[in-house]
């Protein structure tokens, strides 16, 4: 019926710590709800029946960020807001993805003015952007299978910091630790959210 059947009864499979690890979390891949304009309307539909991303274990929208995987910005990000949104990034676990969902939240949309953060990877790392003014739940659903494997991800060998590594491929133990403090100390050296260019302020 499984695997089991495809091979010899003497066989045996070999792998690592991380890889076993790193499959189990690409199979539990939980959003958080942060829904903030007519995009997130789109973003249930994505776990909604006739999509139902219950299919690949994400369809759990976890209202506390403790609990979360990935953060999907659906919507315009407003000046008011981008505190609040990167306070819940920071307060999810490691390790942690971004999908900045449609127009508005990937570069403003047509929003230029002073009250809408021009891009929401002005204050989140943001690993993929969605296009569309809304993009369709076949569209997400296709960002988070790219997210499951590493693809459109950067992954520079030479920086650790800036790394942005695929759920599958996620480091643990030592590895882990000395990335994270890597991303940290490249947040903490980062210009405050004000000194960004963009921001309209």
């Amino acid at each position: 019926m499984g695997i089991e059947d495809k091979l010899p009864a003497d066989s045996f499979i070999t792998t690592t710590v991380e890889g076993v690890i790193g499959w189990f979390r690409q199979a539990s891949f939980w959003p958080a709800t942060m829904g903030l304009a007519c995009c997130a309307i789109e973003m249930m539909a994505f776990g909604a029946p006739r999509f139902d991303a219950g299919r690949w274990g994400q369809e759990v929208f976890r209202a506390s960020p403790r609990q979360a995987d990935v953060l999907i910005v659906s919507g315009r990000l407003s000046q008011k807001m981008a505190p609040i949104v990167r306070q819940v990034y920071d307060q999810m676990p490691n390790p942690k993805w971004v999908i900045s969902m449609g127009a508005c939240a990937s570069t403003g949309g047509v929003f230029n003015n002073y009250a809408v953060v021009q891009g929401c990877d002005h204050i989140l790392p943001v690993d993929i952007f969605i296009p569309g003014c809304p993009p369709r739940p076949d569209m997400l659903i296709d960002a988070m299978f790219k997210l499951r494997k590493g693809q459109g991800l950067e992954l520079p060998a030479d920086d650790p910091a800036r790394a942005r590594v695929p759920v599958s491929r996620y480091p643990t133990g030592k590895k882990r630790a000395a990335m994270e403090a890597a991303i940290e100390q490249r947040q903490l050296d980062a210009p405050a959210t004000i000194e960004m260019k963009g921001l309209m302020r």
